[in-house]
């Protein structure tokens, strides 16, 4: 604010109005030295000097909502995408089907799919995926709906990347990182982090950028001086180190988490539990049909992905035996290798099982392309020694004819629904039948006060018989030969 006056005619003013000994006093008190006839010619209002000091709120600025029903009236600002694919083989109808797919993935990524168009090539164009003229069209195609980001549907190359945001002036990301962004949304646990973001770096460390600054070469590479002698690090090189030892961390991390899991391995077969994983497309119903089976709680969502963490739950076949149940992570056609080294430790939960659950969607129009994606991620996790159930899911909504086909193509296979409990006690009874039996049949009085021996043949063997006598019980069960050994002194042989 400025004074309507010069300070010289200020201090005349004060001179006169103020014997000699106040004018100091007067000069310093602001209260004081105000007066109407001086001040009231001043512009506007007149602040002490703290005031003038303050932060001043502007009044109307906020943006908060002050009724809760202006909600409704607000959307969400969701990303709003262009889906392309390139059709190299196979059908029409399958390259609709993997667009499809993608535009799922993004939905479940939480952005809002505007169009998708394919492209019929023998193969990706190097430079820029689809080629230099369809680019073009697809930078008419991302200016008429409005888009901010292009995916594509397949893993581009960073060249690829870079040269096909240049023509579409808009973030272009491939199916690869739509995944990692997925699993990234849906992991909770301390391991899935950890695996996520160790996947995350490996797809990122060839894929960095840099600008500016980031090209530049930082002072170094000598042993001290005035300009410490030598070119340096540049600046992205800095970044790509970092992120390697980072990554580095994130593996002793995963192995050490490992290590516990593996000892839970060891307990189950030291106590030999059978084990049965479940694994499946993403979004067949593993988690639903886990829980039908153990009361597990597992999260149930119709969604991509849902459940990233492997969840083990007892079970009891109607035999009596006890086996565990692993529910492990989804699968999805060309599942990003970064994806399957990482998540490697929680996918041997398949290959250490004694018998695979392969839970397939039979409402999806084409369940044998789900077959082959996930016999593709089990044969590299090197599981296909164990024996497998294909498990038909959602009945219920499938086509008579597609459960028919499936029935009649895979030998071992059977048609539930995880929501009506369809076909669940025949499931039961094919796990019963499946499941490795111990292989030593033996017959024994065991006393009384033997009692743990009996326990043991209950949750380690099949039991045959079981009959009590004055002398002690007499079980006749399906051991293994550890068992059985323990069992030995009081079979009738040795008794005799």
């Amino acid at each position: 604010m400025t004074s309507s006056s010069s300070p010289s005619q200020d201090a005349k003013r004060l001179a006169h109005a103020y014997p000699e000994g106040l004018r100091a006093d007067a000069l310093m008190e602001e209260d004081v030295a105000w007066k109407h006839d001086i001040d009231g010619e001043r512009d506007g209002d007149q602040f002490d000097r703290s005031e003038r000091a303050a932060l001043r709120r502007v009044a109307g600025l906020s943006t908060e909502l002050e009724d809760v029903t202006e909600v409704e009236y607000r959307q969400l600002r969701l990303e709003r995408v262009v889906l392309v694919g390139v059709w190299t083989t196979g059908t029409a109808q399958d390259a609709d089907n993997s667009l499809a797919e993608l535009a799922a993935l993004a939905e479940t990524a939480g952005a809002l799919v505007l169009d998708g168009v394919i492209q019929r090539r023998d193969k990706p164009d190097a430079a820029t995926y689809i080629g230099s003229g369809k680019a073009l069209e697809l930078r008419d195609v991302v200016m008429e709906t409005g888009a901010d980001t292009v995916i594509c549907d397949g893993e581009l190359s960073p060249g690829q990347l870079i040269q096909l945001e240049d023509v579409v002036k808009v973030k272009v990301i491939d199916r690869t990182a739509l995944i990692l962004d997925i699993f990234a949304q849906h992991a909770k646990s301390r391991e899935g982090k950890a695996q996520v973001a160790l996947a995350q770096m490996q797809y990122m460390l060839p894929r960095l950028r840099g600008w500016g600054q980031s090209l530049s070469r930082q002072m170094g590479g000598g042993r001290g001086g005035l300009a410490t002698r030598g070119p340096g690090e540049t600046k992205i090189e800095t970044d790509r180190r970092r992120i390697r030892e980072k990554m580095a961390k994130m593996r002793r991390e995963i192995a050490e988490m490992k290590t516990g899991r593996e000892i839970k391995r060891q307990e189950r077969r030291r106590n030999k539990v059978p084990s049965v994983a479940i694994a499946g497309y993403t979004n067949a119903g593993k988690s639903s049909l886990l829980n039908r089976l153990t009361g597990a709680g597992v999260l149930v969502e119709n969604a991509l992905f849902a459940t990233l963490d492997p969840t083990v739950r007892r079970a009891e076949t109607p035999s009596g035996r006890l086996y565990t149940l692993a529910d492990t992570v989804g699968f999805v056609r060309h599942l990003p290798h970064h994806l399957v080294e990482a998540f490697r430790s929680t996918m041997e939960e398949v290959g250490d099982s004694d018998l695979i659950l392969h839970v397939v969607d039979g409402s999806h129009p084409v369940p044998e392309e789900q077959l082959a994606a996930v016999r593709e991620v089990i044969r590299e996790v090197g599981a296909t020694d164990v024996p497998e159930i294909v498990v038909i899911n959602k009945a219920d909504a499938a086509d008579p004819l597609v459960l028919q086909r499936l029935l009649r193509v895979e030998k071992r296979s059977i048609a539930v629904s995880a929501r009506t409990g369809q076909g669940l006690e025949e499931l039961l009874a094919l796990i019963d039948e499946e499941l490795p039996r111990p292989s030593v049949e033996v017959e024994a009085l065991v006393p009384y006060t033997q009692g743990k021996l009996v326990a043991r043949a209950h949750t380690e063997g099949e039991v045959l018989s079981e009959e009590h006598t004055p002398e002690g019980t007499l079980i006749k069960v399906r051991v293994h030969a550890e068992l059985a050994a323990d069992l030995a002194p009081y079979t009738p042989t040795a008794t005799a």
